[in-house]
């Protein structure tokens, strides 16, 4: 915000107290009007109103309105290219090099426009796991994006402990300023560049929080792995009987994470970043950021409650202006509508956002061609192969540029734009702990079924919790299990509480021969894509895909 006619503020007189002695001048942000540091939510809140960034509505939380960038600006982000980084980056689509003179002369210019404004500052841990959390400055231009920030991380406990915070990382977010394609060499005014050598993030034009998030989680994929642990896009959950029943859930945004990890029945870790250290699996966040389109109490009855509580924030959400109802099945703005909220708000939530080592691995794929099997279990080198290649639909909205229908795409680990090392680096670290752990791996698809998207349906909820309930449980040990011709994996031919049309997708086309063409059809697509790990990949890891 630029005060230029200096109005106090409703925090204004608490915006120092829990400033750091190691203060903004440490990476050049001078002649601000005002540095609100550590505000709290409850006077982020009031902030946020008083600068017209949104409206709360009835139950408590905030709704803002993310403008023209309702998702991820995939195309926009880039790693500052350095000679200690150089050999480490997997160079590519995911991570385009930046010239360090670029980098800093887009950020002079972005110190520049700062200057005169007022900034909100949050310190936070990544990382549940002390030996291994990162301290993270976040420098925001709008408060809502602070309160964003203190919902997904971890705050410091006291004042001393703010006072004596020391950031191994700032990210600056400033959604007003825009870069200049043509000096910068950026592929647009929006921007996201990450500097790991100086230890700073940029991020510009855009106002969707998820850019901040997953700026932290992209960091973490280059530093964990260079310390042995694994760094996973997944959802966790474990048994309240035993902290090692972990339950890993990979998937990219749309295919079950946050839905399926939020068991009742099992108390969650975390919906959707975690680190796996020779200690077990711990979150590295502090809240969820899980999409809210067509959310039923019926359904998702932990995510729902968390619409109508203090403290969360909705991204994009519609609401009535006169009864402040939302409406989470309006997607008028955008499929990719979202809520943040402390992981807390989710009653079993494991209060250490930590726990043992996995029994079991479930990769998550949403297959919109309607040809997968509704459950598979996996080798360990299969597991590896699908997990390298990290096949699924993208559901309309998780990033610009989508279509409306599913998008069919392979995605490295799961989560490739967030990964910056080859993608064999974190296949070598799982494969090593599935064997030491000696852990069960499943392939689930929560897609379609009955036929591709637009004849036949969505795999229902109730089947997908019954199949990985009886996978968890053991229910599926001694079941009959047929060998896949094409993908060699295992499909269990029963299981208590679904359909056998269901378990065995083509015995619910209409048209077999349609079935079998674009079942090898999908196989032929691993195999192209695979193609480009295979000089980094084990001969026996590749051998495990399918046979056409």
């Amino acid at each position: 915000m630029n005060n230029l006619l200096n109005i106090k503020t409703p925090a204004e007189s608490v915006a120092q107290i829990r400033k750091a002695d190691l203060n903004l001048s440490a990476v050049g942000i001078s002649n601000l009007r005002l540095a609100y540091w550590n505000l709290a939510t409850e006077a982020l809140y009031e902030e946020a109103v008083f600068r017209g960034e949104g409206v709360t509505v009835r139950g408590g939380p905030f709704v803002a309105h993310t403008g023209k960038h309702t998702a991820r600006s995939a195309n926009d982000k880039f790693v500052v290219r350095h000679t200690d980084s150089e050999n480490n980056v997997w160079w590519g689509v995911y991570n385009r090099p930046f010239e360090i003179e670029k980098f800093d002369a887009l950020y002079a210019r972005l110190l520049g426009y700062l200057q005169g404004r007022d900034v909100f500052v949050q310190d936070v841990y990544a990382g549940a796991d002390e030996k291994y959390r990162l301290a993270v400055r976040f420098v925001t231009e709008h408060a809502w994006h602070s309160m964003f920030i203190r919902n997904m991380f971890l705050a410091p406990g006291s004042l001393e402990e703010y006072k004596r915070f020391v950031p191994d990382f700032t990210i600056v977010a400033a959604p007003g300023f825009k870069a200049s394609p043509a000096v910068d060499n950026t592929n647009s005014e929006t921007f996201i560049v990450l500097n790991f050598e100086k230890k700073l993030a940029i991020v510009g034009n855009t106002l969707y929080a998820g850019e901040l998030k997953k700026s932290v989680f992209t960091l973490l994929n280059y530093l964990l792995p260079l310390e042995g642990v694994l760094s996973m896009h997944c959802s966790a959950n474990v048994s309240p009987d035993d902290p090692n029943d972990v339950a890993l859930f990979f998937g990219l945004s749309g295919t079950g994470k946050t839905t399926l990890s939020a068991d009742p029945t099992r108390r969650l870790i975390g919906d959707d970043e975690h680190g796996w250290s020779d200690d077990g699996v711990f979150n590295f966040e502090g809240g969820c950021y899980a999409k809210v389109i067509g959310l039923s109490a019926e359904a998702e009855p932990q995510i729902y409650a968390t619409t109508k509580m203090f403290g969360t924030i909705l991204e994009n959400v519609p609401f009535d202006p006169v009864t402040r109802s939302i409406d989470l099945d309006d997607d008028s703005i955008t499929e990719n509508t979202r809520a943040s909220y402390p992981l807390e708000f989710i009653a079993n939530a494991v209060p250490e956002k930590k726990a043992g080592h996995p029994k079991n691995i479930i990769l998550l794929t949403c297959d919109a061609n309607g040809v997968m099997p509704p459950i598979a279990r996996l080798t360990p080198n299969q597991a590896l192969y699908q997990f390298i290649s990290g096949y699924t639909s993208k559901v309309g909205g998780t990033e610009i540029g989508l279509r409306d229908e599913p998008e069919m795409t392979f995605s490295a680990c799961f989560g490739g734009p967030f990964m910056v090392h080859h993608p064999y680096k974190y296949a070598e670290l799982l494969k090593n702990k599935i064997e030491r752990y000696g852990v069960k791996c499943w392939l689930v698809n929560t897609g379609w079924v009955g036929g591709p998207y637009g004849v036949g349906k969505r795999i229902s909820i109730r089947y997908t919790r019954a199949l990985l309930n009886a996978a968890l449980t053991g229910k599926l040990e001694n079941v009959p299990y047929k060998t896949d011709p094409v993908f060699g994996f295992e499909v269990p031919a029963e299981c208590p509480g679904v359909p056998p049309e269901v378990l065995d997708p083509s015995s619910s086309w209409s048209d077999k021969k349609e079935y079998e063409r674009r079942y090898r059809d999908l196989a032929m697509r691993f195999k192209q894509n695979f193609a480009k790990f295979e000089d980094q990949t084990p001969k026996e890891v590749i051998a495990a895909g399918p046979k056409v």
